[in-house]
């Protein structure tokens, strides 16, 4: 598989500079991280949440649990965790377990954990569990310009 259709006509129609970065299949975002000879603090992660308004995405370092307890408390939301059958259906041209964290390009609200924002490099899934897309951190801001800031995660 290759980028997911809707993440390469989104990165397009922003016109962002990305490379591709192919690494052996993993099955998660630490192993991509490892496999790929890059921080897992560095690749950034959607977790998908979803309350009675709808889902959201919250984008954390792959290093990091998302503190969905804070999130509530923060965002006044009773947000629960989305099934695999759920994401299934919101981001239908990935493979399960290879969300971009790009929710805007799939019309899903997007909250951006603080620790991302500070990257020179950024890395994440490409909608396949064999390629990264690697940008640079201020193209990653930029790309997520309006997206909400805050501390959403912990680290192991």
């Amino acid at each position: 598989m290759a980028v997911a259709e809707t993440v390469q006509r989104f990165l397009d129609q922003q016109s962002v500079n990305y490379d591709l970065l192919p690494h052996p299949h993993t099955g998660s975002s630490h192993e991509t991280a490892a496999a790929a000879h890059v921080s897992d603090d560095h690749v950034a992660k959607a977790v998908i949440v979803k309350d009675a308004s709808g889902y959201a995405m919250v984008v954390i370092p792959a290093s990091n649990w998302v503190e969905i307890e804070h999130l509530r408390k923060e965002l006044n939301r009773d947000f629960h965790l989305a099934t695999e059958d759920e994401l299934a259906k919101l981001f239908n041209d990935c493979e399960a377990g290879a969300v971009p964290p790009l929710g805007l390009a799939y019309g899903v609200e997007m909250f951006l954990d603080q620790a991302l924002t500070s990257l020179a490099n950024v890395y994440f899934e490409a909608g396949d569990h064999e390629q990264l897309i690697h940008m640079a951190g201020d193209d990653f801001r930029n790309l997520l310009g309006g997206v909400r800031h805050g501390y959403y995660s912990h680290d192991d």
